[in-house]
């Protein structure tokens, strides 16, 4: 093992107790268990009724984010189409453990965003660079300065000046809407950081809705169809502000020509929610697929927070039930048993069930509730992969797998990608054409897998 991979891998104390992983996985159980998030809403709505409040949405707005931007722009049609109160905060990027690769993070905000935004119909331009930190002050010091009625009138506007580097244009916002002072905005955006700490979070371009959070426009069908079921749509016929897009190619097919490759991790739950849809969506489109298995986050010595995590299971969960997919039935599979499971991925390869491997370790951990730590629970695994137990006890836990994992790391990295699943598409030349983080970004290769194959046609 190198040095390099020993520093990014951590030690074996980094890992829970046969305890604690048991612990940990039955509270995640009970918390994503069936039903629980509509007894949770009906909860939320009799306290509502209760307390005779109205529907308010909270909003938290991180200037210099791209995703905030996109949301920003859903601000005033959001108000328009339902019956709700928005309240707007200003907050700051995630911090500490909850900021994981922060510059990354930044880079592909607005590399995403820019991608995405005309496909709900919203604009962000191209900026491979920050935006100019003047530029963002003066953002912030207008912002400040708005009631959240007036935040709503100005936003979209000072994320346009913002990014397309006008400053000028904000100067004339600030002249129109005026600005705080440094210190009140500094003071405005700590009120905003509290209070979406108080509510248990960490990230911009967060919407808040009794005990639930949205992630941008991303997440918003889920606010929209929990407000429509509530009948807080003031338009009962109108269609969803974000719907979620669909998985497809709308029938395009490549021949083999393209490369569609999946960076995925034994112990993400994103990635357990996608692969088996990814590895299929792939054939479906018939590009030739290549898996790229990555050590998980936590393994390779990235913190993640209590909050953080519970947020990830939680959103998971909803999103799983969106896509049909079963989840939620977990045990913690961090540490030897992913080891033990990627010392058997070339074995499983060279016998082309190197996919199969994979399915059966994620689906087992994260949908079955298999304990993968025991020999019985890797025995299970093995043989609903289609592979032979008596082989593979005597392959598992031996080394040669560290090398390659690292080295498709260092590749995830250099496209700008850290987390998993990562997706990336490459031409028949093998130049990159569209490389995203994210399982929610599958429809967008679908739609750039339909662009490339009517163009060759």
């Amino acid at each position: 093992m190198t040095e390099q991979f020993q520093d990014q891998g951590g030690v074996a104390s980094m890992y829970p107790s046969p305890f604690k992983r048991w612990l940990t996985s039955k509270i995640i159980r009970f918390i994503n268990r069936p039903g629980c998030i509509e007894k949770q809403r009906a909860k939320c709505e009799a306290k509502r009724l209760k307390q005779q409040r109205t529907h308010v949405v909270e909003y938290f707005h991180q200037v210099d984010d791209g995703y905030s931007h996109l949301s920003a722009q859903m601000l005033k049609p959001l108000l328009a189409t339902y019956d709700i109160e928005l309240v707007c905060h200003l907050v700051n990027d995630p911090q500490g453990a909850n900021a994981a690769e922060p510059d990354l993070l930044s880079q592909l905000s607005r590399y995403d965003s820019h991608a995405v935004a005309p496909h709900y119909g919203l604009e962000f331009p191209q900026h491979p660079k920050p935006a100019y930190k003047e530029a963002i002050v003066l953002a912030s010091l207008i912002l400040a300065k708005q009631s959240s009625q007036s935040f709503v009138e100005v936003a979209a506007s000072v994320g346009n000046a913002l990014w397309n580097d006008n400053i000028r244009g904000l100067q004339n916002l600030a002249e129109r809407f005026g600005q705080s002072s440094e210190s009140d905005t500094q003071d405005r955006i700590m009120q905003g950081n509290q209070r979406r700490e108080n509510l248990k979070h960490y990230s911009g371009a967060m919407f808040y809705y009794e005990g639930e959070w949205y992630w941008g426009v991303d997440r918003l069908y889920h606010l929209e169809n929990r407000l429509r079921d509530l009948n807080a749509n003031k338009m009962p016929n109108s269609k969803l502000l974000a719907p979620r897009p669909a998985i497809t190619t709308n029938g395009a097919k490549d021949n083999g020509s393209l490369t569609f490759e999946i960076y995925a991790s034994l112990r993400s739950p994103y990635t357990a929610m996608i692969f088996d849809r990814a590895v299929q969506f792939a054939r479906d489109a018939g590009v030739n697929l290549e898996v790229k298995p990555v050590l998980p986050m936590v393994m390779r010595g990235i913190p993640v927070t209590r909050t953080k995590g519970l947020y990830i299971f939680f959103d998971c969960t909803r999103e799983a039930k969106a896509l049909g997919v079963k989840f939620g039935n977990f045990y913690d599979p961090i540490g030897e048993p992913v080891k033990r499971a990627y010392s058997l991925y070339r074995w499983a390869c060279e016998q082309n069930k190197g996919i199969e491997l994979f399915s059966a370790f994620l689906s087992s951990a994260f949908s079955e509730g298999v304990n993968t730590n025991s020999d019985a629970g890797l025995k299970t695994v093995v043989e609903k992969a289609g592979l032979d137990w008596q082989q593979a006890k005597n392959i598992a836990g031996t080394a040669g797998w560290q090398e390659i994992l690292e080295k498709n790391r260092l590749d995830m990295y250099k496209f700008g990608g850290w987390g998993v699943p990562s997706f990336r598409l490459l031409d028949a030349n093998g130049d990159e054409v569209l490389a995203l983080w994210g399982q929610d970004r599958l429809w967008l290769f679908g739609r750039e897998i339909q662009r490339l194959v009517e163009q060759n046609n």
